[in-house]
């Protein structure tokens, strides 16, 4: 009896203590923590979604779209619901992958938020937002889902906003694509993930990079009130997302369709091609007119996201890697297209404007004879017809003069490297800062670039010396190879004689993009003045009114007299009609539209020749400048030349309906309604 009593008096004590316990904890949490905890409480109860803002248009000079925004289907999961549902919503997903022929396991993927040790795809934007599964569903795929809801429950099928190309293939790359922003991107871009909603997608290339902030628009909010199972309430806020300006371009798309069809015909003709650029500026005002490179893509393979496989083809060899503009991005051997700043070097480095030269068959550079085109001998001409005829041997000559000069060899320690300093003048060796991301410098190789090099590469040109190129199945090719590996191992630091010799004719280690080349023409025969093309011309909101007019920059000015630079232009002017390129102007309205310009044939080692032409129109007054390369295209003459002919010819509708009639381009902004509407006058 007195056990059990001592039992029920130890019993009671611990109820006591537990009451006690219990007391103080809740004095704690009402009394002395009770403010926070009701401060957590409605933090919780409040969720904020970010509304993605319309993206903005990109038009053509002309107010027609390039990109505009088209609606699509677009099936979403609210991943919330999904969660809450018994298996994590599996037998929905299952379900929802025989409707969109899609397997389970990349919907799953889809849906899971990104982090640490999460693979792609991975949701990035809040868990209070339906995660967008598919975005190329047609109606009966949406209907099976919204008329059979209780068997799909929280998924949806809504109107989305996404982008469309009315020209198709037309400027892929100029155009650039959206894709979902990455987390390094939100970390990198300021301001970006403040505004970023994960529905929202970013330029990632071409002009929808280099404008994607006005392009975006700001985003709109919404906050949400939901309980503590996440269930949503009621909305407690919301703010209107701005829809994104609209870019007007310097682009005319009747143009760059001629330009695309031209190139694309080039590249038929040339067996062997593998890939080729066309670009087409107004040498009045310094934009871009169009812009195009083969091979091309469709960039409708990005909308709704694009497969690792389709991502890999686009930069795969096999495909001639589409992703890549060769405008911008390609550098090659620009021959004797290059020789209008040779010309420019002579005259600086003192050679007269009005002097006779000879033209023979070869010239003596060194110890090595470098030869005319086929060694044919032209006699005795002035510049003018130097270009007109395109000899090599006078340029060969003045180049090892000035090279000589400079000290050879044994370099003094001031050099004037004329020719290398003249091209640079002109823009080559640089980024034009075409408002396109990506470009290309080129090269000019001069001394310093040649030591640079040297010290980049001489251990392994000196281990190549010693171990040769077994690999190399061709034993002539290998043995050249070694050859050239000693040489570069031992002196691969100087300028050599044959290296002033090939700078001179635009070949050897020179290189140069179809844009920089464009940019240095356009120069030429216009006012002398270096500029930096532009793409964008103005940004417009969507009621019509202008935000911004974008300038085209003036970065340099030639290095030759206004006599100089109207002596080479006119010299060009006779080319097409009685130089190197008249074979492939007969026939062409010289009377109506005088062409002027410059062939090109750059010899590549192992390849076929690099096709070049440059040209500018009318001669007197030019309104346009065409560049037009085909890598592996053969003589300038036979494969670019025609191509720019063909340009020319759409542009003035001589062939059919002018792109641009009377041939003049748009000097203002397309005119816009209170509503944004395009008027077309």
């Amino acid at each position: 009896m007195i056990r059990m009593r001592t039992r029920l008096l130890v019993l009671h004590i611990l109820v006591v203590v537990l009451l006690v316990v219990l007391a103080v904890r809740l004095w704690q949490v009402q009394v002395v923590r009770g403010q926070e905890f009701v401060t957590r409480a409605m933090e919780t109860r409040t969720r904020t979604v970010i509304v993605p803002a319309v993206r903005g248009q990109i038009l053509d000079s002309s107010g027609r779209p390039l990109v505009r925004n088209r609606t699509a289907l677009v099936v979403s999961v609210d991943r919330t619901k999904l969660n809450r549902m018994p298996g994590g919503g599996m037998s929905v997903l299952r379900r929802l992958s025989a409707v969109l022929d899609r397997p389970v396991k990349d919907l799953r993927q889809r849906i899971t938020p990104c982090g640490p040790g999460v693979g792609k795809p991975c949701w990035t934007g809040s868990p209070y937002q339906p995660v967008p599964l598919d975005e190329k569903v047609d109606t009966r795929e949406a209907l099976q889902i919204l008329e059979r809801q209780e068997e799909f429950p929280g998924v949806t099928a809504e109107i989305h906003s996404v982008r469309q190309y009315p020209g198709g293939r037309a400027g892929a790359q100029m155009l650039g694509y959206l894709q979902p922003v990455t987390e390094a991107e939100l970390e990198k871009r300021e301001g970006l993930k403040a505004s970023f909603s994960g529905v929202d997608l970013a330029g990632r290339d071409g002009i929808e990079y280099v404008y994607d902030d006005a392009l975006r628009g700001k985003s709109g909010l919404r906050r949400v009130q939901v309980d503590r199972m996440g269930k949503a309430l009621g909305v407690e806020e919301q703010v209107q997302p701005v829809a994104g300006d609209h870019l007007v371009t310097s682009i005319d798309s009747r143009v760059q369709a001629v330009t695309e069809k031209a190139l694309a015909h080039a590249m038929k003709s040339a067996p062997g091609a593998d890939g080729g650029a066309a670009v087409v500026l107004d040498a009045r005002s310094g934009r871009v007119v169009s812009v195009a490179s083969a091979p091309g893509y469709d960039p409708e393979i990005w909308a709704g996201g694009i497969s690792a496989k389709g991502y890999q083809w686009l930069l795969s060899d096999k495909s001639g890697k589409p992703l890549v503009s060769r405008a911008i991005n390609g550098q090659f051997a620009p021959g004797s297209t290059f020789k209008v700043s040779s010309v420019s070097a002579m005259l600086r480095a003192g050679y007269p404007l009005n002097g006779t030269y000879d033209c023979p068959g070869a010239y003596m550079v060194g110890d090595r004879s470098f030869s005319n085109f086929r060694g044919i001998g032209l006699g005795q001409m002035n510049l003018h017809m130097a270009l007109v005829k395109s000899c090599d041997t006078i340029f060969y000559r003045a180049a090892y003069e000035q090279y000589l000069k400079d000290g050879g060899r044994n370099p003094k320690k001031r050099t004037k490297e004329v020719f290398a300093n003249t091209a640079r003048a002109f823009g080559f060796g640089e980024r034009t800062g075409v408002d396109l991301p990506g470009e290309s410098s080129g090269r000019i190789p001069d001394r310093a670039w040649k030591k640079d090099l040297w010290n980049r590469t001489s251990a392994t040109s000196c281990e190549r010396s010693r171990k040769g190129y077994p690999e190399e199945k061709d034993r002539a090719r290998a043995d050249f190879l070694k050859l050239l590996a000693l040489e570069n191992c031992t002196e691969g630091f100087l300028l050599r004689p044959g290296d002033s010799a090939n700078f001179a004719i635009g070949q050897g280690d020179v290189l140069v993009t179809p844009m920089q080349l464009a940019r240095a023409y356009m120069a030429l025969v216009s006012d002398g003045k270096v500029r930096s093309p532009r793409i964008g011309w103005a940004q417009v909101r969507p009621d019509g009114k202008v935000v911004k007019t974008i300038d085209v920059p003036v970065v340099g000015k030639l290095p030759i007299s206004e006599k100089e630079r109207l002596y080479i232009k006119n010299a060009l002017s006779q080319v097409p009609s009685d130089g190197t390129a008249a074979g492939a102007f007969t026939g062409f309205p010289m009377d109506k539209v005088r062409i002027g310009g410059k062939t090109g044939t750059a010899e590549v080692w192992g390849k076929k020749d690099t096709s070049w032409f440059a040209s500018f129109a009318p001669t007197k007054n030019p309104q346009y400048v065409v560049v037009v390369m085909v890598s592996q295209g053969g003589m300038g003459a036979s494969t670019a030349a025609p191509a720019a002919r063909e340009i020319y010819e759409g542009i003035y509708g001589f062939k059919g309906p002018a792109a641009v009639p009377g041939g003049k381009l748009p000097t203002k902004l397309p005119k816009f309604a209170p509503d944004g509407t395009v008027i077309h006058q």
